[in-house]
């Protein structure tokens, strides 16, 4: 608080007024006034300095450890400034946030009040009333006279205290004291004052941004280094030293740093998001850099890079967005010789490296068959990367296979994705023939776009229809076909593991009571054998649509029967009055049971017995 040059004298009077009589002159500043009767309610000496708490050596020495950072910055600002100090008979001290002196500065106010105030601590309640306690009170700057003080022994000076904030929280205190009686340039003292307390503040904040940002530095995957103009390494974070093994120039540690873009960034010239190779004598690094001129003014004087390795950077991508196996080998179960074959043969395949078509009808579970060989293979900590193929135009799929570079961001395409990882294409049957050939070659030969630059990618394809055929008919990549050959796995329809049915369903069951921490349901015996004279035409994925809707709608621990709604294929059910082959395949999903039957084609059952009867059916001919 800036205030008016005061007549020392009256203040001296007021001091001795409210000493002698307890009494409030109305001219004292309202906080000065209201300290005085704290500090009378406390019983403070006034006439010379108590004893007051003080640190250990030791503690002291470990107090100016703790705060070395400030130290040291706040020394080379009193070294700028110590004539000021000399001429004008001032002292100075660094205050922490709990009012401990950490050190002082050109000393001959302090030499005459006390001895060693380092160490010292100087609230209210250990020296009465100063500017010290006032600004720390109400976190502003505050100019003091020497009456106003509460030591009288300290009136032969003024003070002037400044809080050091940063967040709006009260970090460190400084203050200077005067022996200038007469004299003394108020407007220089506060003007020091202010211009300290803002350098402070904004080295602190500095200093908290650049602790944020290194430890971001040390956290992310990039090799990060600050380069001079001279070619000198300024900073590089601990991705950046490792490769740099202990020379202190990129020059010295890249051959080929002529051709990488840090001398076109310190001409000013940046670089965004490229594949730039960094070559070491040891290896080579394929990265993604970026290359940023440093402005001082309009000059360029030194330059960021930020490189990170392509690998890196695919598995970082694929991880936070989830490309990675969602399913093991042993989230799949049953107990038929079908199943369990089709186990042991993906363990042992997974441990290979060899493409694998896996053929089987919507539903059986390829996609979870596929998560679990990625799992089991040693490619199990890179990306999985799924493609759901279609037969869309085929710059798009390029686009969605190869990525882009248009524009200042290029988009990395799913093969780059999938670099040292699987490339599972769903329902590869629907991918065109010319880009089931572009795709081939790419695999086989290099990337499509010339470089010949190999995917290191294993392919797991899974085929709804039979590839061969479709393959031998011209409908099908026959290079795309004989890249995903190497290996095919059939999966079996759940009417061929009928014994697995009950397995699987108190598998989902157990799924569902897990990922939702609801309690565990079982089926019932009734249940089982309703689901057991089930056809499946959509397989385990119809299966466990139906077990969910189950576990969701039946209060009970215990699914019944009559809780359990068996579906009909969607499609047969439009057409199964004018088509018999539409109704033979929902009357084999009803079990042969007319109930059932009717309640899936929601119609009566003398509807269904009249078309049983126009189709040569009946409930002891199931077909």
């Amino acid at each position: 608080m800036i205030r008016e040059r005061r007549n020392k004298e009256k203040l001296a009077s007021y001091y001795k007024k409210f000493m002698d009589e307890g009494i409030v002159d109305p001219n004292v500043h309202p906080w000065v006034a209201a300290s005085w009767q704290r500090c009378r309610a406390l019983n403070l000496p006034h006439e010379t300095m108590p004893k007051i708490n003080k640190m250990s050596k030791a503690e002291i020495v470990e107090h100016q450890k703790m705060h070395e950072f400030i130290v040291q910055y706040v020394d080379g600002l009193y070294e700028q400034t110590k004539q000021h100090f000399n001429i004008h008979n001032l002292s100075m001290l660094l205050i922490d946030e709990n009012g401990y002196v950490i050190k002082n500065y050109a000393l001959p106010f302090f030499q005459r009040v006390i001895e060693d105030i380092q160490g010292m601590r100087v609230l209210e309640e250990d020296v009465g009333t100063s500017s010290i306690s006032i600004a720390r009170e109400h976190n502003v700057p505050f100019l003091m006279f020497g009456p106003e003080m509460w030591i009288k022994d300290s009136h032969s000076g003024d003070a002037c205290s400044a809080p050091i904030c940063v967040n709006g929280k009260i970090r460190y205190i400084i203050s200077f004291f005067s022996l200038d009686q007469n004299d003394l340039p108020y407007d220089l003292l506060l003007s020091l004052l202010l211009t300290m307390k803002y350098s402070i503040e904004q080295h602190l904040s500095m200093l908290e941004r650049w602790t944020i940002n290194q430890i971001m530095m040390e956290q992310l995957p990039v090799s990060v280094y600050w380069v001079g103009k001279q070619g000198d390494i300024k900073y590089c974070n601990e991705n950046g030293r490792k490769r740099l093994d202990g020379k202190e120039r990129l020059e010295d540690v890249f051959l080929n740093y002529e051709h990488v873009p840090v001398k076109k960034a310190l001409q000013g010239v940046p670089t965004h998001r490229r594949e730039i190779t960094w070559i070491t004598q040891d290896r080579t690094y394929e990265d993604i850099t970026t290359v940023m001129p440093i402005k001082v003014g309009s000059e360029v004087e030194s330059a960021l890079v930020l490189s990170m390795s392509i690998e890196d950077l695919k598995t970082t991508i694929a991880h936070a967005t989830g490309y990675s196996s969602r399913y093991s080998l042993y989230s799949m179960v049953g107990e038929t010789n079908e199943f369990l074959a089709l186990q042991h043969k993906a363990t042992r395949v997974a441990r290979t490296d060899h493409n694998i078509l896996l053929q089987g009808e919507p539903g059986t579970g390829k996609q979870r068959l596929a998560h679990g060989i990625h799992q089991a293979s040693s490619r199990a900590a890179a990306p999985l990367i799924v493609v759901k193929c279609s037969n869309a135009p085929i710059e798009d799929l390029k686009r969605e296979f190869f990525g882009s570079d248009d524009g200042e961001q290029p988009i990395a395409g799913k093969l780059e994705l999938s670099m040292g990882g699987t490339l599972f294409l769903d329902e590869v049957e629907k991918l065109p023939v010319e880009m089931g050939d572009i795709l081939a070659d790419a695999l086989m030969k290099g990337d499509e776009k010339g470089t010949g630059k190999k995917y290191n990618v294993r392919v797991i394809a899974a085929c709804d229809s039979n590839l061969k055929r479709l393959a031998d008919k011209g409908l099908f990549s026959r290079k795309l076909y004989e890249v995903v050959l190497y290996t095919t796995m059939r999966i079996p329809p759940l009417r061929e593991r009928v014994k697995d049915i009950e397995i699987i369903a108190n598998h989902i069951l157990a799924e569902m009571s897990a990922q939702h921490n609801l309690p565990p349901k079982r089926l019932a015996q009734d249940a089982v054998e309703l689901l057991l004279n089930c056809s499946w035409p959509g397989n385990i994925k119809q299966l466990q649509g139906v077990i969910e809707q189950a576990f969701f709608h039946t209060p009970s621990s215990i699914i019944e029967a009559e809780n359990i709604k068996l579906p009909g294929d969607r499609t047969m059910e439009k057409s199964w009055k004018y088509d018999k082959d539409a109704f033979i395949a929902a009357w084999k999903s009803a079990g042969g049971n007319i109930s059932k039957l009717a309640c899936m084609l929601d119609v009566s059952r003398v509807t269904l017995y009249r078309y049983l009867k126009k189709y040569g059916l009946g409930p002891k001919k199931q077909c």
